[in-house]
């Protein structure tokens, strides 16, 4: 069972988010740096692409960390972690994406950019026409686009407030079968999609309209909100009820074999997103010892995940990208994987250092105590997103 598999301390939990968030980066090489479809189109009939799968199993990831945060956290301090894990990072990204824009393009049309994406809703694409003349811009968008990969913050942010909720009632401590009822029903409105598809296998649903609008976010889309979060409850379910998730090679064997045949045959939706995301949770207690370091004290994932996009942006406006696609991906993985370091160093392991914050010092030095034990009983599980991406133990 998953529960004698998986340890909070020892997994490849950072290995894997390190491998994800790095296919966002791979996938948007093909469209950003040549102007051509991201890997994955041809070969899943338009299904999905290597970002999009990476997305996939970002959430279920990001739920099967997040759902471990809200079982032993307050509904205060659960919302707290999860502002810390986000936030931060993303501000003094868009500030920095303000300050280099704003060097190359008007600077009022900068300072919007930061300002009107803040709330993690991405509300401005682009800076006046800052790239362009880039080869996504000129081929695919038609207009500006600084930092694609935000569009799905406003959906991790989501659930999170969902299960902000669901913790403050209870359900994940007390109910967590409710969780099980909403992956269901999550998961029924897929297969209603597929089965209205039908006779072709390989059409990707409909858009349902707009969810909203949501306080701080407006509206969302419905599709995304329900199949992204069937991924995350997927994630959430698989953490509550860890001894009822079998692992065993042979059914390792078949998930891959489905997650292969439904992106060449179809049915990827309702059959392709559950082998994928058992195959992620899998890897996560049975990949080897030496993978459980990897990601463990310094989590890169998050800042990959929001500096890719613009970091290649600015390398194919230099001409990078005509150096060849290999060398342009090399090139993007070094310059995004320092400016990830440093927003680890510098803004995202010190603003989780005041997870511990409590405005009220009687709360800090009484009513948290028991919360700080129950963390220390639970050997300090793993706590984030994600991406989008979720900290280590340390980190959370």
């Amino acid at each position: 069972m998953l529960a004698n598999r998986y340890s909070p301390r020892a997994n490849a939990l950072g290995l894997l988010r390190l491998c994800l968030a790095f296919a966002v980066l791979v996938g948007h090489a093909w469209p950003l740096g040549a102007g051509r479809p991201t890997p994955g189109l041809g070969f899943s009939h338009g299904q999905t692409e290597l970002g999009s799968l990476a997305v996939s199993g970002f959430f279920v990831l990001s739920g099967f960390l997040v759902s471990a945060s809200a079982a032993r956290l307050g509904f205060v301090r659960f919302a707290w972690h999860r502002f810390l894990r986000i936030f931060p990072g993303l501000w003094v990204c868009l500030l920095v994406i303000a300050v280099v824009a704003g060097c190359f393009a008007s600077f009022s049309a900068a300072v919007s950019f930061a300002l009107n994406n803040a709330l993690g809703r991405p509300n401005q694409w682009g800076i006046g026409t800052l790239f362009g003349g880039n080869p996504y811009g000129r081929l695919t968008a038609g207009v500006s686009v600084v930092n694609g990969s935000l569009w799905s913050l406003p959906f991790e942010l989501f659930w999170y407030g969902v299960f902000t909720a669901l913790t403050a009632c209870g359900v994940v401590r007390r109910s967590p079968r409710l969780i099980l009822l909403l992956t269901a029903g999550a998961y029924a409105v897929l297969l209603s999609d597929f089965l209205h598809q039908l006779p072709d296998p390989y059409t990707v649903p409909r858009p349902r309209g707009v969810f909203g609008p949501i306080p701080l976010f407006g509206a969302l889309d419905t599709q995304l909100i329900v199949y992204l979060g069937f991924l995350f409850l997927l994630g959430a379910s698989a953490q509550l009820f860890q001894h009822r998730v079998p692992v065993h090679p042979l059914l390792i064997a078949a998930a891959a074999a489905v997650l292969l045949a439904t992106l060449r045959l179809g049915a990827f939706h309702v059959l392709g997103y559950p082998a994928f995301g058992y195959l992620l949770l899998c890897a996560a207690c049975t990949l080897p010892r030496w993978s459980h370091r990897i990601g463990r004290g310094h989590d890169y994932s998050f800042g990959i995940y929001i500096y890719a996009f613009p970091t290649q942006q600015v390398l194919a406006a230099l001409g990078v990208h005509h150096w060849g696609l290999p060398a342009y991906i090399a090139a993007s993985a070094v310059a995004t994987t320092l400016l990830a370091a440093a927003s680890w160093h510098l803004v995202e392991r010190p603003a989780l250092r005041l997870k511990d914050w409590s405005p009220l010092r009687s709360g800090r030095q009484t009513g948290d105590r028991p919360d700080r034990e129950r963390s220390g009983r639970s050997s300090m599980v793993h706590d984030q997103l994600q991406p989008l991406v979720e900290p280590q133990p340390s980190q959370t």
